[in-house]
């Protein structure tokens, strides 16, 4: 039994998300009337190995031509030399506007194959199919799609809607522990936005679902889809509530940065539940909301495996940090802009965050 929830905007052609498990044998029956001529799978090696025949199997079952397009696992293949290698190849295979790109991986495969979709001749269509929680919960929804550069991290980007999300639950089930607790970084993050009560789920009889309970994750995705789904109808391209999305994603973009995107220290998924702790506890330090709340966020990402402080993950500048804060894409005009919370499932975007606050607050995080 499959969830499909509808993602529909006034500024994009609506499309649909297939949540469940056992998905894949029917991927090319849902392509199929998609895929006018060939496809195309943007893959990782890992992800290749993995789940490459299945994929290629369910696809030509259904009369879809297909082939493989591998790139290296990891952040660092976000980048322009990535982007540029992957687009002469779809050039050398000879796609045209009637073809289809199907991105089969996490966040990274993700956002490059995305990208690479939005650019080539101008836009051709493409589909998520992603393997990972972080994945099926956020990136894969949503429409957006970035490299990274020196300078920050998806600072480089467009907005390019999928035909079709497929997330398939089994999947799940070759992460490794510390990629699916990544993951439910994200999942945690929706219920802190704008949902109490779904966060007091995950922080209670759904925590299982961190370490791999296929039900709790089912649920979890599904109810994760749902909120995303419907702040992306309201607001595609991240002019005013959408921006809520990016809860931790300030603090936690700054320190994937300041360490380099080097996965081995951090993940994307740990930065965003570390900067979600952060934002609680600013919040607090601001006094818009209870010290007891941030630290009752703090007690369920710890919960999950999740770093919830800077001192785990390096000695890092205050000076350092809010440079790379200064230069975030949600930055206007100079002025920093966070998103903070009154309370757990009310979160609201700060757009003239001041300084000297800041920098007091992240010296008494770095001496913590």
């Amino acid at each position: 039994m499959s969830a499909v929830i509808g993602v529909a905007g006034g500024s994009f052609r609506p499309y649909e998300v297939v949540i469940g498990r056992g998905l894949m044998p029917e991927l090319g029956s849902r392509i199929a009337a998609m895929a006018q001529g060939r496809t195309v799978i943007v893959t990782d090696e890992t992800v290749a190995a993995l789940h490459g025949p299945a994929v290629l199997a369910a696809l030509e079952a259904a009369g879809v031509r297909a082939r493989l397009l591998t790139v290296p696992p990891g952040e660092a293949s976000k980048s322009f030399a990535e982007l540029e290698r992957v687009i002469d190849r779809l050039l050398a295979f000879g796609l045209d506007r009637r073809d289809l790109i199907v991105a089969l991986g996490g966040g990274v495969v993700g956002d490059l194959a995305g990208l690479a979709a939005a650019l080539y001749m101008r836009g051709i269509d493409f589909v998520q199919v992603p393997t990972t929680l972080l994945a099926q919960v956020d990136s894969s929804v949503g429409g957006k799609t970035a490299i990274d550069t020196p300078r920050g991290k998806n600072l480089v980007g467009a907005f390019h809607q999928p035909r079709l999300v497929v997330a398939d639950i089994d999947h799940l089930a070759t992460l490794p522990p510390r990629q699916l607790r990544s993951g439910w970084a994200e999942v945690l993050k929706h219920g802190l936005i704008c949902d109490a009560a779904f966060f007091d789920w995950l922080a209670g009889e759904g925590a299982v679902g961190a370490s791999g309970d296929p039900a709790a994750l089912t649920r979890a995705v599904v109810r994760s889809v749902e909120i995303k789904s419907a702040i992306v109808g309201e607001d595609e391209k991240e002019a005013g509530r959408r921006a809520l999305l990016n809860l931790g994603h300030t603090f936690g973009h700054a320190i994937e940065a300041e360490l380099g995107f080097d996965e081995a220290r951090i993940t994307h998924g740990e930065a965003v539940a570390l900067g979600g702790a952060m934002a609680f506890r600013f919040s607090a330090f601001t006094g818009v909301c209870e010290a007891a709340e941030a630290e009752r966020v703090e007690t369920a990402i710890a919960a999950a495996g999740l770093p919830t402080r800077l001192a785990t993950v390096g000695t890092l500048s205050t000076e350092a940090l809010i440079k790379r804060m200064a230069g975030d894409k949600k930055a206007e005009g100079g002025r920093l802009t966070l998103i903070l919370a009154r309370a757990v499932g009310e979160a609201f975007v700060d757009k003239a965050v001041d300084r000297p606050t800041l920098a007091a607050f992240l010296k008494s995080e770095t001496a913590a």
